[in-house]
């Protein structure tokens, strides 16, 4: 009886083929769910490293260059028209041969021409192939209006590129984030002022930085929205309780339907992820 009994017992220590496979499969499970954890974790961690280590030191740039410059960027500081890049906007189409303006009309945005060029350093990427509405270029250069004051610019992509960014877009592909600044004409529906624009964001890193400076993600109201040049009066934003950023991260680049459509997108896994615009108002 005692050998029996020890002979059961060592048949009882085993595993059977659909144990083993069981266990397997949980474990495969638990090791997909920590993969995917970890790329969320991942994706996060550098959203917040473009969001402090980046757009926040431009916008402390910019705060800066007013501090130092007593005039926002690209201003003149001889006649100063509170306009980013107002160096180069013209009333009355005369010059008091001092950097600045003259005319008998007000000085009032309205009466200005060659206003809201944007302030760039280097065209990046194709006019309006990041959304849509961008604004030509000015003549006076990003950089070199910061180094000229002496203002220490963020990192960016490398020396002589610090108004680029670098990252990987939720399908691992490389993308460029760029910082411009340029004036709007008062009701645009992005943002009255002036404002920081950034192109190259993707759908989650746009609402990601929305919820940073807005404290919720709405690409129509507050102070962080999506690019649109129009103004109010020609179309009833004001009536609009808000609107959703466009397209999401399933979206292709190259897909044109992503502005109206409602669907699921249709980008593979391998696309590169539509990219948009956004503008950010600053505070002078």
């Amino acid at each position: 009886m005692r050998a029996d009994r020890k002979l059961f017992m060592v048949k009882q220590t085993g595993f059977t083929l659909l144990e083993m496979a069981f266990v397997l499969v949980l474990i495969g499970l638990v090791l997909g769910a920590m993969v995917t954890v970890g790329k969320d974790v991942q994706r996060n961690a550098e959203y917040h490293k473009i969001a402090n280590k980046f757009v926040f030191e431009w916008k402390k740039g910019y705060d800066e260059y007013f501090q130092r410059a007593g005039v926002v960027l690209g201003d003149s500081q001889i006649a100063p028209t509170y306009m980013v890049n107002g160096k180069e906007a013209v009333i009355g189409g005369g010059s008091d041969g001092r950097g600045g303006t003259f005319s008998t009309i007000a000085g009032l945005p309205e009466n200005y021409s060659n206003t809201g060029l944007k302030i760039c350093h280097g065209q990046g990427y194709p006019k309006n192939s990041v959304g849509v509405d961008d604004r030509n270029l000015a003549n006076q250069d990003l950089r070199d209006l910061m180094r000229q004051i002496g203002i220490r610019m963020p990192p960016g992509r490398a020396e002589s590129m610090e108004d680029r960014y670098v990252y990987t877009d939720s399908n691992g592909n490389a993308t460029e984030l760029q910082v411009c600044f340029q004036w709007n004409p008062p009701s645009t529906i992005s943002g009255a002022g002036n404002v920081m624009v950034l192109r190259g964001l993707t759908p989650d890193l746009a609402r990601y930085l929305d919820q940073l400076v807005d404290g919720k993600a709405d690409a129509l109201e507050g102070r962080f929205r999506q690019q649109d040049d129009r103004l109010n009066s020609e179309e009833p934003s004001s009536q609009q309780p808000g609107r959703e950023w466009s397209a999401n991260n399933t979206y292709a680049m190259n897909d044109a339907a992503y502005q109206t459509a409602d669907g699921q997108g249709s980008g593979r896994d391998e696309d590169r992820i539509v990219l948009l615009t956004a503008q950010w108002v600053m505070d002078q």
